[in-house]
C-alpha cells in the first residue's frame, strides 16, 4: 500500500474519515492523512479547494500516493488529477459518491462550489471533455443507488474507471462509514 490522502465532502472535515483511516492503517497503509478543506461549505470554487489537495500532497513528501475523495471531495480530487498534474503522482483514485455528472441537489444553493456541482456546469463539462482523463491512474468509483444527495445516483459513476463498485448503502453520509464501503476501499487500495 502507498501513503493515502483522504478528501472529505461538503460540510465535513477530515475527522469523518476516522473509521476508514483506522481500517487502512490496520491493512498496512504506511501513512493515511485526511485533509480539512477550508471553507467546507461549498462557497469556494472547486479549483481553489484542489489547490489545497496539491499543497497537502506536496507536504506529504512522497513521490506517489493513493487518493480517496468523498462527495464534493471526489470532485475536488478529480480536478487536481485532471487539471493540476495530480495524475502524475497518484497510483489509485477512489471516488466515493462524487457528483461527477452533477447533482440536482446543487440547485438548492447558489454558492460558487455548489454551482459547479450542478448538471451541465462549465466545470463538469470541462472535465468530461478529456479524451484520456486518467493517464496511468487506476480509477475506482464507489456509489449507492439510494443516494439522496447525488441525484441521480448514477452521476457518481466515472467513465474509464477500472472498477465500479455499487454498494447498497441507504444514506449518502454512510458511504465512508458503512463496513461494506470501508472494506471495498481497503480492497481497492490493496490491489485485491
Amino acid at each position: 500500500m502507498l501513503p493515502t490522502l483522504l478528501v472529505h465532502g461538503i460540510w465535513d472535515d477530515g475527522a469523518r474519515f476516522d473509521r476508514l483511516r483506522a481500517a487502512l492503517e490496520r491493512a498496512g497503509a504506511p501513512r493515511v492523512e485526511a485533509l480539512d478543506l477550508w471553507p467546507n461549505d461549498g462557497s469556494a470554487p472547486i479549483e481553489r479547494l484542489a489547490a489545497q489537495v496539491q499543497a497537502r500532497a506536496d507536504a506529504m513528501g512522497v513521490e506517489r500516493i493513493d487518493l480517496v475523495g468523498f462527495s464534493m471531495g471526489a470532485l475536488v480530487g478529480r480536478w487536481w488529477l485532471q487539471r493540476m498534474g495530480g495524475r502524475d503522482r497518484v497510483r489509485r483514485f477512489v471516488s466515493i459518491s462524487g457528483p461527477h455528472h452533477g447533482t440536482a441537489t446543487a440547485w438548492a444553493l447558489s454558492r460558487a462550489g455548489v454551482r459547479q456541482m450542478r448538471p451541465g456546469s462549465p466545470l463538469l463539462a470541462d472535465l468530461a471533455s478529456d479524451e484520456d482523463p486518467w493517464g496511468e491512474v487506476e480509477v475506482h468509483s464507489i456509489w449507492t443507488p439510494w443516494d439522496l444527495m447525488i441525484v441521480p445516483p448514477r452521476s457518481s459513476r466515472l467513465r474509464g474507471a477500472r472498477g465500479e463498485h455499487r454498494i447498497g448503502v441507504p444514506l449518502h453520509r454512510w458511504m465512508i462509514r458503512h463496513p461494506e464501503a470501508v472494506s471495498t476501499v481497503v480492497r481497492v487500495l490493496r490491489g485485491a
